[in-house]
């Protein structure tokens, strides 16, 4: 099969606390989300903070289920496994967060804790130590400092510890969630350098999250751009950089002028933007400098503009430079 990941129709809806919150209804966080990950690439995933890329990997990897909707993970479908066979996929989808500072425990040496995930399936301990000082090795981290705690890591130094905490898993596919949003520009290139050459040395598949189109670009076979929970294009990397089509595309291009740029001052208006009201038109269709009456009253679905490019724009085809 040449689909590693499959995810249909994902829903991830999330209830405000209190009874006024319940009345409410649920805020969908991502809505009817459909896409896959064909075997040995690497996905792009991008949009401004609060889209809900991070809660799609979550549900994806069934750390916080979703809602509705189904993923399939190399032809099974994650939601109907359960025990061993749940553990199993499991440990073949591992993901590597934003900030490493959180993502180790500062109380435990990294040995220890790249140890962890070894010892809860049961490998014997000269094993575990071989694997982890392999690991270790193959991000560029010495052996022999495994007995050292975190704090005593630069923060490059740290995310390549959480990598190879992962790898200790020996898995298929890595969810990369902000990797390197947190790392100063020299070492993020470091690290982009070191997740492309471990993908072609160990035969790997990812999701790349990012808020920063030309950096989604630089690594992509494809991808998908989320506005309020919804995918509004996704395509080949060649077809979104060279013919974008929706308008909130677009202005991901404005906002990233260069090729290490990231989205400036967009994150405020996001967050404003998610706390509107659906009117049951297109959600974008405020921010839209193209709208009009159907805008506001038709609610647009992806479509196949050709040769696999999907926008969910009412007005593709006439603002389509193709």
């Amino acid at each position: 099969m040449d689909q590693l990941v499959e995810i249909r129709d994902l829903v991830k809806e999330f209830y405000g606390r209190g009874l006024l919150a319940r009345k409410r209804g649920a805020f969908k966080a991502v809505d009817r989300v459909s896409f896959d990950i064909r075997k040995n690439t690497i996905f792009g995933l991008v949009g401004e903070s609060g889209c809900g890329k991070t809660t799609v990997s979550r549900a994806l990897l069934y750390l916080d289920p979703p809602t509705s909707g189904q993923v399939l993970f190399d032809g099974a479908t994650i939601g109907e496994l359960s025990g061993k066979a749940l553990r199993g996929y499991r440990r073949r989808m591992q993901i590597v967060f934003q900030d490493p500072n959180s993502a180790l425990n500062p109380k435990m040496k990294i040995g220890s804790s790249l140890e962890e995930g070894l010892i809860n399936l049961g490998v014997s301990k000269p094993q575990r130590l071989k694997r982890v000082e392999e690991m270790l090795e193959l991000v560029g981290i010495t052996p022999s400092h495994q007995d050292r705690y975190p704090h005593e890591f630069s923060g490059g130094q740290k995310q390549r510890i959480v990598v190879a905490r992962a790898l200790t898993m020996q898995p298929d596919f890595l969810v990369l969630d902000e990797p390197v949003s947190n790392l100063d520009v020299s070492i993020q290139a470091q690290i982009i350098n070191l997740l492309l050459d471990l993908k072609e040395r160990l035969s790997l598949t990812y999701l790349f999250i990012s808020h920063d189109l030309n950096l989604v670009a630089y690594i992509s076979d494809r991808i998908a751009v989320m506005y309020r929970g919804r995918i509004v294009e996704l395509g080949s990397t060649e077809q979104i950089m060279e013919r974008p089509v929706h308008p909130y595309t677009l202005k991901l291009f404005s906002a990233s002028p260069s090729l290490h740029g990231t989205l400036q001052g967009s994150d405020k208006a996001q967050e404003g933007q998610a706390a509107e009201e659906s009117t049951g038109g297109c959600p974008y269709a405020a921010q839209c400098d193209r709208r009009d009456s159907d805008c506001l009253e038709q609610e647009p679905e992806l479509r196949d503009i050709g040769e696999g490019h999907l926008v969910a724009c009412i007005h593709d085809k006439q603002h389509n430079p193709a």
